[in-house]
């Protein structure tokens, strides 16, 4: 006995109440749900704001400052700060 016989069937996502679809009916229903479903996603998503960007994702605080000639300029050319 193969191990797909013993697991119960999932319950279908769409089933027709009355009528007999034919296949191209059925494709053409599925066609339009995913259509609509992907249209109100798109909806939301663009109504959503962005998130902020994490600042410790920010690449400037990597970059060293600028280096300015003047007394003790010499100090701060390694001096963190």
């Amino acid at each position: 006995m193969a191990a797909d016989e013993t697991r119960p069937r999932p319950a279908p996502f769409l089933r027709v109440v009355r009528g007999d679809l034919s296949p191209e009916e059925t494709a053409a229903l599925v066609a339009v749900l995913t259509a609509r479903a992907q249209a109100k996603r798109a909806a939301r998503d663009a109504a959503a704001p962005p998130a902020p960007r994490s600042a410790w994702r920010d690449r400037s605080r990597l970059v060293r400052p600028e280096l300015r000639p003047g007394p003790g300029a010499w100090r701060s050319s390694f001096r963190p700060g």
